[in-house]
């Protein structure tokens, strides 16, 4: 230090430093959050996207069977409820299934829909059910209500990409 210098002025000295790494620190995490909020964005977009299902589709989906349906329930440690749908589609036709879409229904007491759930069993891209074959299935449901009336829930083909 100079003479006649004090340490206040030194610090007043440092701060445009401090001010600007500050501001880059804060650019990188905007930017990274808008980069993740693109991305999630994509994938959303990209799940929206509905499967075929024409008159040709929906002939098929007869011969789609969804076999040994079981249920079961967990709770993890944050006491979050979980429903567990498993079993075997079984492609009872004479193409392979690429991909296949499916609707889930849970109903109450007076048979009233109380969860809808969308979810892709055979996703584009992975291995087609080939003619005569099965496939054994897992869906995660959260938040199915207690109202549920016990009953195994609907299946329903809704979406059908064929080879």
């Amino acid at each position: 230090m100079e003479p006649g210098e004090s340490s206040y002025a030194k610090q007043r000295s440092q701060f445009p430093v401090a001010f600007l790494a500050g501001l880059i620190i804060v650019a990188i995490l905007v930017g990274g959050i808008v980069l993740v909020v693109l991305h999630t964005r994509n994938d959303s977009t990209g799940a929206a996207r509905k499967l075929p299902f024409g008159p040709s589709e929906q002939a098929y989906a007869e011969r789609v069977h969804f076999r040994d349906i079981r249920l079961a329930h967990a709770t993890n440690f944050l006491n979050q409820d979980f429903t567990y749908v498993g079993g075997t589609i079984s492609n009872d036709g004479v193409r392979d299934i690429r991909a296949l879409e499916v609707e889930i229904e849970f109903r109450d007491a007076l048979n009233q829909v109380i969860l809808r759930e969308t979810q892709e069993l055979v996703v584009p891209g992975t291995d087609p059910i080939a003619a005569g074959q099965r496939r054994d299935f897992q869906v995660t449901l959260e938040h199915l209500s207690s109202e549920w009336n016990q009953q195994y829930p609907s299946i329903q083909v809704t979406g059908l990409l064929l080879q």
